[in-house]
């Protein structure tokens, strides 16, 4: 494993105190001080978060079936196959176990301490995080031994279905911080660029999170009994997030929130990605070749109304080339490095914030959890509820506010009128449990395209939703033209553990296989 040494230099850590500006340097590390503030170090981890938020947004999203090939470009290799080799995510790997560094740093400095519970609280809860996208990606992860510097250099790799155990008594314990605290300071949208100290959001988010984790893991066998205790205790009075948790700690064109530095403009005006397209399969969600949404795809997609450039993956005899100037995920208008129009939709601008969460995805989980009776209440309210927020989120300027020109409510009403037969978007139409899941998890699919598209590949491989057909056209077949999968839906079941691990830990690493190694909750 990577040696965590914790570099923040002392003069970074400082000019915090001046400008949430410095939050944006995400780069460096708390540690190299001898000695600084939590509240301090905070936002810089939660900053370097939506950085890793982004890399884990775009690994699903070309393992998840949103991300294909433009024409005229060359060297995808392994990506076309799904043949990977241990080097593809060694970023995505080693940037959250740092990230989860300056959180045990925190954690270590607050630990007992009543005045910085909150701090506290929030860094569990983004280690909460962290690991269970560490789990979902790779499986077996190293937690009890890791972060723990030149003490353990070699730590063992833990049981992933232990781990998300632990997770939920972790976010557990920290509400009970939260509740608990007797003279805590408070924090801030200084210390705090994700809910500005609003600690009653911290809770609600760290009860998401656990709904996530019992939801995924709901249908493994050996887990029921926590399940189903782990449930009935849950807080449904605290409930659930009640808006998007979205990091924002200022980005500006200069420095530019990260999934519009991946998929927008460079600071010199130049296109960021250029051999990246939007996938037939996603794309159909939209255009009518399964659904017709036309409100949220022509926020989403370039040129949406006369036809944007789509592909599936893997083909490169018809590959259309991208729109000129433009991504096709970006729908304002480019006119020069120095006059870009902030826009609607996944792409808004440099200055958006980098979403964590979004309220969409709580909706469908509390969805699914309703339908399969693990809370009480009326699940289709939930599912309308998820794609009105969906809807809500893309219709957002910048600033997090609604469009004046976007009628949400009539949109989505035109959404209902444009497929009235289709139980995927008229809940109330499906007439079996299975029908009513598809529904949930296709919609949330839908939800998080390009957002965080690595939970639209968690659930596809949870659940097999949204549905594919192996041998269809890319319309229909969720996998890349050239896939090698072993499995039925053609797709890896996983990403191989990094090289760093090979080089640093070669005592724990283990060669796995991306098709048939599955991760504990995968049923396939």
């Amino acid at each position: 494993m990577k040696k965590y040494n914790i570099s923040w230099m002392l003069a970074l850590i400082i000019t915090v105190l001046s400008s949430c500006k410095d939050y944006l340097e995400i780069n460096t590390n708390p540690n190299s001080a001898t000695s600084t503030s939590a509240l301090l170090v905070l936002p810089q981890a939660i900053v370097g978060s939506a950085f890793i938020a982004n890399q884990f947004n775009n690994y699903g999203g070309h393992f998840g079936g949103y991300i294909a090939n433009a024409g005229g470009f060359s060297g995808f290799g392994n990506l076309f196959n799904y043949q990977l080799v241990p080097n593809d995510y060694n970023g995505m790997w080693m940037n959250t176990y740092d990230n989860l560094q300056d959180y045990k740093y925190i954690l270590d400095q607050t630990a007992g301490v009543d005045e910085q519970a909150y701090a506290n609280a929030a860094a569990k809860i983004m280690t909460a995080l962290n690991y269970q996208r560490l789990v979902d990606a790779f499986g077996n992860v190293p937690y009890t031994e890791a972060l723990q510097n030149n003490a353990n250099l070699t730590p063992a790799y833990d049981d992933a279905a232990t781990i998300y155990q632990d997770l939920v008594t972790k976010l557990d314990s920290a509400i009970l911080i939260i509740d608990g605290a007797k003279f805590p300071l408070s924090l801030n949208s200084s210390s705090d660029p994700m809910f500005a100290g609003d600690m009653t959001k911290w809770k609600q988010f760290a009860n998401t999170l656990k709904l996530k984790m019992l939801i995924r893991v709901s249908g493994v066998a050996a887990l029921s009994g926590f399940t189903t205790a782990k449930f009935a205790a849950l807080d449904k009075t605290l409930g659930f997030i009640a808006d998007d948790a979205i990091i924002n700690p200022g980005y500006v064109k200069d420095k530019p929130n990260p999934l519009w530095n991946s998929w927008g403009y460079s600071n010199t005006g130049a296109l960021s990605n250029a051999s990246r397209i939007p996938t037939e399969f996603a794309y159909g969600f939209y255009k009518g070749q399964k659904l017709t949404d036309e409100g949220r795809g022509g926020v989403i997609y370039k040129n949406f109304a006369t036809g944007s450039p789509v592909n599936q993956l893997g083909n490169e005899v018809e590959a259309p080339t991208i729109v000129t100037n433009y991504s096709s995920w970006y729908t304002g208008t480019f006119n020069s490095a120095s006059s870009i129009t902030n826009a609607l939709g996944v792409l808004k601008g440099p200055s958006q914030g980098q979403v964590i969460m979004l309220k969409a995805e709580s909706e469908f989980l509390q969805a699914e959890a309703r339908l399969k009776g693990f809370l009480t209440g009326d699940f289709t309210l939930n599912f309308e509820a998820g794609i009105n927020a969906s809807y809500t989120y893309l219709y957002k300027d910048v600033t997090n506010v609604v469009s004046p020109g976007k009628d949400v409510a009539a949109d989505i009403a035109a959404y209902k009128v444009e497929n009235p037969t289709s139980y995927l978007v008229n809940i109330k139409l499906a007439t079996t449990p299975a029908q009513r899941l598809e529904a949930i998890i296709t919609q949330k699919w839908i939800a998080v395209n390009m957002i965080n598209s690595e939970e639209g590949y968690n659930e596809f491989r949870r659940t097999g939703y949204p549905v594919t057909v192996a041998n269809g056209d890319g319309f229909h077949n969720i996998a890349s033209l050239l896939s090698t999968s072993t499995r039925p839906d053609k797709l890896p079941s996983r990403i191989l553990y990094p090289s760093s691990e090979q080089s640093y830990n070669a005592a724990n690493y283990k060669a796995i296989n991306q098709f048939t190694d599955l991760i504990f909750w995968d049923p396939n």
